[in-house]
């Protein structure tokens, strides 16, 4: 019986899976410095990512975020996106998943087009069927945007969907999408921030290393 229930794992990228987030505080702090504002600390940027762009910015500053986006997204293409690793025990975990008929997809607040490229260059494209980011339709509320679940249900019907991720909004994510959770403290958020924003079933977890086959299966 169990081997006839789908389930769909959608991950979030940033520190769920890969951490880069020496190329996110570079990029970061490089947009700062080319408008002439002060840089902040590392403790600072990384409590702000997983949220989009926009609201990083508009959290420190009231200039024009689309012109700070576009000195941040200069630096990353060129050098942030490289500065990136995987989690450890990440692939083997994914490829655990994929020979159970897993299907994995990613989630994410990322440039769509740069997590594209993330997953490339870490040689991870092939374990996943689908990679949603920031695009021009999905711009404003990024994760939230009410349409992910349209997309969901209707290219993979009658499957069992759980969100996995180290930030509120993935909880959000999964809030929206009516869907179980899986948090992982791999980011800048503790247990009880995730779970206290969760409406319905959920697990937190150390790292996706402690993920198995039986946790997810108590979920659904």
């Amino acid at each position: 019986m169990i081997e006839k229930i789908k389930i769909l794992l959608s991950f979030d990228l940033d520190f769920t899976l890969v951490n880069n987030q020496e190329g996110i505080i570079e990029s970061f702090n490089y947009a700062l410095d080319k408008f002439n504002l002060p840089r902040l600390e590392e403790s600072e940027i990384l409590r702000m990512i997983g949220l989009p762009l926009t609201d990083m910015f508009q959290n420190v500053t009231d200039l024009d975020s689309d012109e700070l986006i576009y000195a941040f997204r200069e630096y990353y293409r060129a050098k942030g996106i490289y500065q990136v690793e995987l989690l450890p025990g990440v692939r083997e975990k994914l490829q655990e998943l994929k020979d159970n008929s897993f299907i994995l997809g990613i989630i994410t607040s990322k440039k769509q087009e740069m997590a594209e490229k993330v997953v490339e260059l870490l040689n991870l494209k092939h374990y996943f069927d689908y990679i949603y980011g920031e695009t021009e339709e999905r711009k404003k509320l990024g994760k939230l945007d009410p349409i992910l679940k349209n997309i969901l249900t209707k290219q993979y019907p009658n499957t069992n969907i759980i969100v996995i991720g180290d930030h509120p909004k993935d909880v959000l994510l999964s809030n929206n999408l009516g869907c179980p959770f899986i948090g992982v403290l791999t980011g800048n958020h503790s247990s009880n921030e995730l779970k206290e924003l969760k409406e319905g079933n959920y697990l937190i977890l150390n790292s996706i290393k402690d993920l198995t086959i039986k946790k997810v299966f108590s979920l659904i």
